[in-house]
């Protein structure tokens, strides 16, 4: 419990953010069905939000050197405040896009300086524990703010107000308790030719990865309200693909520390196919639908860790920082490229092109992760470093946290081993 005093009030504030950040992913679904938008438009609203994102991540950390982080948290908490609570007032989707934007850029600013607070306030030793908590606080609240949508009514403009109220009031046990503002250097990306040379399957299946991941945080709702599920339901369907993440995450973890990771990937990606084949086939068994959320879901957050780990096994200790930065940018374009896709796929062949796309997509990745397996032969489990607890989303500044973690831990760990009995 030591390594967690000086970052409790943090963790709360990032779980009060996610329960509003988290509602306004669903609400987007619900509201515009409300409003008649079609799905490639809640598609280009769900790709907006992960455009501004990557421009966050890029853009931000020379915000903070300008200004410090307490002025960027409080301007960015504000905007994104006021940004949820503006949808309500307009009804086109263009100018819901302007705003998912405009949210998406925030989010990356507060989670660039809070992962820099919580990495401040971490040793060698906590770092570890602390990755994996901010991780888990995370999850549970966009698990959170699924039962939160229950208490209102899409059609108002209460849950809006809800989600704004959350996301200002998450401030408080944050600017009023952290310590003082730690560094908010990041490393220059590395350039993609140079990040797909070194790992061609990281790179490659952390662009697939991002595609899934904003398809299931930003369509699962809209599939929902597609077919017909009551709001209820659906609030209960997309907690569902992000439940899976808790469950999943440290038995996945703990197999790819001890077989080759490859095989890990492959394993993940096809499990994560064939149950959005039962998915797609389970129509109006609603049980069904949600156990098939919660598996495929359950595989895309450990899939992320998988391949960022698997990456940093060919990765030096002095590249690790710039390949975190290129890897965050792949992992925004693909999410920027899956909404669209998925939400033109279900306009022209129906809602459960839902589980088509993201079955293709999955079937993908571990297709490429066999064909990698017999480009490159496997690297001894005792060389590769410890696997990454980290969440699709994360910036540069958390990926970076990890990265230089998961190198000190591996690197203990072999030295304990041989060490003399």
């Amino acid at each position: 419990m030591q390594a967690f005093g000086g970052i409790t009030a943090l963790l709360v504030g990032i779980v009060l953010i996610m329960l509003g950040n988290g509602m306004q992913f669903t609400l987007m679904g619900l509201r515009g069905d409300i409003e008649g938008f079609s799905a490639p438009e809640l598609g280009i609203i769900t790709s907006g939000y992960f455009a501004g994102f990557l421009a966050g991540a890029n853009h931000s950390p020379g915000l903070i050197r300008r200004v410090g982080h307490v002025r960027v948290f409080g301007a960015l908490g504000g905007l994104m405040s006021a940004g949820l609570i503006a949808f309500p007032l307009m009804s086109d989707p263009w100018s819901w896009t302007a705003l998912r934007v405009l949210i998406g850029f925030c989010m990356s600013g507060i989670y660039v300086t809070a992962e820099s607070w919580l990495n401040a306030q971490s040793t060698n030793e906590t770092r570890g524990k602390v990755l994996a908590a901010y991780m888990i606080c995370q999850t549970v609240g966009i698990i959170g703010a699924q039962w939160l949508l229950t208490l209102g009514d899409a059609a108002t403009s209460t849950l809006f107000i809800g989600a704004s109220i959350l996301v200002s009031i998450s401030f408080a046990p944050i600017l009023l308790s952290v310590s003082p503002a730690p560094a908010s250097d990041v490393s220059r990306p590395m350039s993609l030719k140079d990040l797909y040379s070194s790992s061609p399957l990281g790179a490659v299946g952390i662009f697939f990865l991002g595609a899934i991941y904003a398809t299931q945080s930003g369509m699962g709702a809209v599939f929902g309200v597609q077919t017909g599920m009551t709001a209820n339901a659906i609030s209960l369907f997309v907690a569902a693909l992000f439940a899976g993440a808790l469950v999943f995450q440290y038995p996945i973890g703990w197999l790819s520390d001890r077989v080759d990771r490859r095989k890990v990937i492959c394993g993940s990606a096809v499990t994560g196919a064939v149950f959005c084949v039962l998915g797609f086939f389970a129509r109006d068994n609603e049980f069904a639908l949600i156990s098939a959320a919660f598996i495929a879901g359950g595989m895309t957050t450990p899939l992320y860790a998988l391949l960022l780990a698997y990456t940093n096994d060919y990765l030096t200790a002095e590249e690790m920082p710039g390949a975190s930065g290129g890897l965050v940018f792949v992992f925004g374009a693909g999410a920027i490229s899956g909404p669209l896709i998925t939400g033109w796929t279900m306009d022209a062949t129906g809602p459960f092109a839902f589980w088509s796309v993201l079955g293709a997509i999955f079937t993908v990745i571990a297709v490429y992760a066999i064909y990698r397996m017999s480009r490159r032969t496997q690297m001894p489990v005792e060389d590769t470093d410890s696997y990454i607890s980290v969440v699709p989303g994360a910036t540069p500044v958390a990926v970076e946290a990890a990265s230089a973690w998961a190198a000190e831990n591996a690197e203990a760990d072999l030295m304990d081993d041989r060490a003399p009995r």
